[in-house]
C-alpha cells in the first residue's frame, strides 16, 4: 500500500514533500490549511507514504456503530468533549496511555476561514509535555511541507505568530479559505 500510495501522489498527482517528519513517537501535528474534506483523504495517503502511525481524535460518538471500526482502523482515538469534561486534560491522558501518539489536529477547528487559530492542539503539547510538528497541506504548489519539532513555551500569545510564519503562501484545497 506504501508504494502505491507514494505513486499515486507523486507520480500520478505531482505531489512532493518538503522536509521531512521528524523521527518523534510523540508530537501534536498541526495540519493547515483545512479548508475541505479532501484533506482527510489526503493525510490519509501522507501517512501512507511515511509509514508511520499518525493518529485524530474525535467526539466519542464517531467511535459507536456503525462507523466505529472504520475510525479506529485510521487511527482515531474516541474523546469526550462534553461541556464537563475537560479535552486538553483527556487528549493528554491518551499520550501518558501509550508509547506512540502522534495527534493529528486542524488547528482552525473548522473548514472556514479564521482570523486566528484556536489554541487547544497548543494546550495539549503543553499539558502532554510534547512537541508541536507544523504540516502544511500546500495545494497551490502541491507539496506538503514538514517543520522542525517546536516545543511550545507555555505563552501561545509569543509563540502563534511564529507558527503562521511556516504557512506564509500556502494555498488550500479552497483558496478563499486559506
Amino acid at each position: 500500500m506504501r508504494k502505491f500510495s507514494s505513486f499515486l501522489f507523486h507520480k500520478v498527482f505531482g505531489w512532493k514533500f518538503v522536509g521531512h517528519f521528524p523521527d518523534l513517537k510523540k508530537c501534536v501535528v498541526a495540519v493547515v490549511p483545512h479548508t475541505h474534506w479532501i484533506d482527510f483523504p489526503l493525510g490519509l495517503v501522507v501517512r501512507s507514504i511515511l509509514g508511520i502511525e499518525i493518529n485524530y481524535v474525535g467526539k466519542k460518538s464517531l467511535f459507536d456503530s456503525p462507523f466505529g471500526w472504520f475510525f479506529r482502523w485510521t487511527g482515531g482515538a474516541p474523546v469526550d468533549r462534553g461541556k464537563r469534561s475537560d479535552t486538553v486534560k483527556a487528549v493528554a491522558d491518551i499520550f501518558a496511555s501509550r508509547k506512540v501518539f502522534r495527534l493529528a489536529l486542524a488547528p482552525e477547528g473548522t473548514r472556514k476561514k479564521v482570523e486566528k487559530w484556536r489554541s487547544g492542539f497548543y494546550y495539549i503539547a503543553l499539558e502532554a509535555k510534547v512537541p508541536i510538528v507544523f504540516v502544511a497541506f500546500d495545494f497551490g504548489k502541491k507539496q506538503v511541507k514538514f517543520s522542525e519539532p517546536q516545543q511550545p513555551t507555555g505563552d501561545f500569545d509569543i509563540d502563534y505568530p511564529d507558527y503562521l510564519k511556516f504557512y506564509d503562501g500556502v494555498v488550500g484545497y479552497i483558496a478563499e479559505r486559506s
